[in-house]
């Protein structure tokens, strides 16, 4: 699969992993995209060096899906832990 491909899978997962994290996050809808659509780079790179896989191949295999969903969760809690602590303190 290209990296045009993985955008639009990315776009789809960072709302799949929105809804399995659910919350406030600290930069909203664009920044949640964005982060589906680098997850979804993400999962698809560990997929290739990790697992040993030459291509996850096809839009449609489970295996693309699992891969885009497990990196955007990966940068969302990421994303979480180095925001999410610095906009607490500043209400203090």
């Amino acid at each position: 699969m290209g990296v045009i491909a993985w955008i639009l899978i990315g776009l789809l997962a960072g709302a799949i992993a929105k809804l399995l994290l659910p919350g406030k996050d600290p930069g909203g809808i664009i920044v949640t995209m964005l982060i589906g659509v680098a997850g979804g780079l993400l999962g698809g790179w560990l997929g290739k060096v990790v697992f040993g896989v030459d291509s996850i191949d096809g839009f449609f295999d489970l295996s693309t899906w699992i891969a885009a969903i497990a990196g955007s969760l990966i940068l969302l809690v990421l994303y979480r832990v180095l925001t999410g602590n610095s906009r607490s303190h500043r209400h203090a």
